[in-house]
């Protein structure tokens, strides 16, 4: 009996065996994943395919949508926008990305600083101070027309978003055309040289092609950006584009509404499309180098009447692109602004205004963006640990699943958790699920999560293996050398992970949006679109717009310090190690 019995011990165990604490983490974490991103999206296309009334598969939805005026031209408009954005923002970044890259030329780290400044701000917050810069009675076509008769439709319809989206986003195009163009094999260009192509011709045929990956790479992101919006064409009053059309639909149809989840299921498929698409066309090309890091273009000096030309162009574009900061301190300290240049006076008035009645949405913010970076830093640093440090099967899918969400516009996953969590009762007293103001912390988390992610595998991958091994080789468990060896040398790349998903966390509307239930619940980004929607609350709103340029403003300073300092503490170890 005694034997029987320890063999049954043995098949019990070996049928069902312990899991480990990593394994229980994946789980864990596919879990979370599961239940607020991929669920909620699955049920939005879900929905998109389902008969009314019937619950049978139908495309009678998608017909509708491609029958209703509305909706094509709001299909159609995104798609300009998107593409007219992209064309733009190559404009604006192209000449600053060459001429830093390929000239000898004094203050190349200011103008690539400045460069990159936009995308402290989000795209709606500068939208309204851009229309009284741009629009058709703003400060630019007011003199324009005293001094020479005419106005320019820089803010006409469509053309305001483009603009606006374009200022926005072209730091992708030049953060990343930069980084190629100094990686270009400087032997590929002085060959072409040698053949007799110069000017224009070489950077046409050799040197643009050669940096296509880091361009198309920054014209991706731009594209699925600007086609996701929401929060900048609700502001300039553009509703007939499908972001806009998807949110009017849900909160003014209702949430049963089938139009409003065949939009969500076409913004999703247009994300993973321009992926897609973008990854098809560097399929099958070769950019490689044959020196490590390229060695870049060769550089020359640029002379007299060039270098007038070239500092001419930059301060243009400089211009433009620092604009919206300039038209939001006008609006925050002034204080009548209308039909003239500039306000008529300056006031602090407005700042006491948000601080003494609205400092609930500061708070809101700190509270919602902190938690969530928490659990950015969190699932990120277990998922990075998971994924490079063990041989779990299906691993790879946590990192895939928490990636996903780059590609899930904020409207539609606020949609999806309208969907899935509405008529869940929460205990205590606590309401329904779809409108606890703790669901936005999770949106945010969600949306976030892969910013935090990225730093944190970068993090763990600067860590020697051989440190754990000695620690586990000394008595140390395996939880123990996490908690003592692992995570302490991970704190760089936690923070800067932490610090990214606060910043950005900070002025997500698209999904907030869609989640808030009462003001008293609402973030910063929230109160800044309520204030903008009338005249006499523009002050105040681009008052808490400064307030959130200086929360990212912050939140991207730190983050780059702490990546410097972690990066030097690496070279310096490394020199110690040789």
């Amino acid at each position: 009996m005694d034997s029987i019995s320890q063999g049954a011990t043995l098949r019990r165990f070996t049928l069902f065996p312990r899991l480990s604490g990593a394994a229980m983490a994946g789980i864990l974490i596919a879990i979370f994943l599961m239940a607020f991103l991929i669920l909620p999206v699955a049920q939005v296309i879900y929905v998109a395919f389902l008969e009314v009334g019937t619950g049978s598969f139908t495309l009678q939805h998608f017909q509708d949508f491609f029958n209703t005026t509305l909706f094509r031209e709001s299909f159609v408009n995104s798609f300009y926008v998107s593409a007219m954005s992209v064309v733009v923002a190559t404009a604006i970044a192209l000449p600053l990305a060459y001429i830093t890259t390929r000239f000898n030329f004094a203050g190349t780290a200011v103008i690539q600083s400045l460069g990159i400044i936009p995308l402290i701000m989000p795209p709606f917050v500068g939208a309204v101070a851009m229309s009284l810069l741009f629009g058709r009675n703003g400060s630019i076509n007011l003199l324009l027309n005293e001094y020479f008769g005419f106005r320019i439709p820089f803010m006409d319809g469509l053309n305001g978003v483009i603009l606006v989206q374009s200022i926005h986003y072209f730091p992708f195009i030049l953060i990343n055309l930069s980084a190629s163009l100094r990686n270009i094999d400087r032997s590929m260009e002085e060959a072409a040289q040698n053949l007799g192509a110069y000017g224009m011709r070489l950077f046409r045929r050799i040197v643009f092609p050669l940096a296509m990956p880091g361009y198309l790479a920054g014209a991706a992101l731009v594209f699925i950006k600007v086609f996701d919006d929401l929060g900048t064409p609700l502001l300039l009053n553009v509703n007939n584009m499908l972001a806009p059309q998807a949110y009017l639909r849900i909160t003014g149809v209702g949430i049963n509404d089938p139009m409003g989840y065949v939009i969500s299921f076409i913004l999703v498929a247009f994300s993973v499309f321009s992926l897609w698409a973008s990854f098809l066309f560097m399929r099958g090309k070769d950019y490689a180098t044959v020196q490590k890091g390229g060695g870049g273009l060769s550089r020359r000096d640029l002379q007299p009447r060039e270098k007038w030309l070239a500092w001419g162009v930059i301060g243009l574009i400089l211009a433009l692109v620092l604009s919206p900061h300039l038209g939001l301190m006008l609006l925050a300290f002034g204080t009548v602004w209308s039909f003239s240049p500039l306000p008529d006076g300056f006031t602090l008035q407005h700042f006491g205004t948000i601080f003494t009645q609205s400092s609930e949405y500061v708070w809101n913010t700190l509270v919602y963006a902190g938690s969530a970076a928490i659990i950015d830093v969190v699932l990120g640093t277990a998922i990075a640990y998971i994924v490079i440090r063990t041989k779990l099967a299906g691993r790879k899918w946590l990192d895939y699943m928490a990636t996903a969400a780059l590609a899930v516009p904020g409207v539609v996953l606020g949609i999806g958790y309208l969907r899935m969590f509405h008529g869940i009762e929460l205990p205590f007293g606590l309401g329904q699920m779809s409108s606890f103001w703790g669901i936005i912390i999770v949106a945010l988390a969600v949306r976030r999560l892969p910013y935090a992610l990225r730093a944190c595998m970068a993090a763990l991958q600067q860590i020697a293996l051989s440190l754990e091994e000695a620690a586990e080789s000394l008595g140390a468990s395996r939880t123990s050398t996490i908690r003592r060896i692992v995570v302490p040398l991970m704190t760089g790349g936690i923070l800067a992970g932490f610090v990214t998903s606060f910043a950005t966390a900070a002025v997500e509307l698209s999904a907030t949006i869609m989640l808030v239930a009462q003001s008293s619940d609402a973030p910063l980004a929230y109160g800044i679109y309520l204030y903008m929607q009338s005249p006499a609350g523009r002050g105040p709103g681009a008052a808490l717009g400064i307030v959130a340029v200086v929360i990212v403003a912050l939140g991207t300073f730190l983050s780059q310090r702490i990546i410097e300092r972690e990066r030097a503490r690496q070279t310096l170890a490394g020199g110690g190690q040789q």
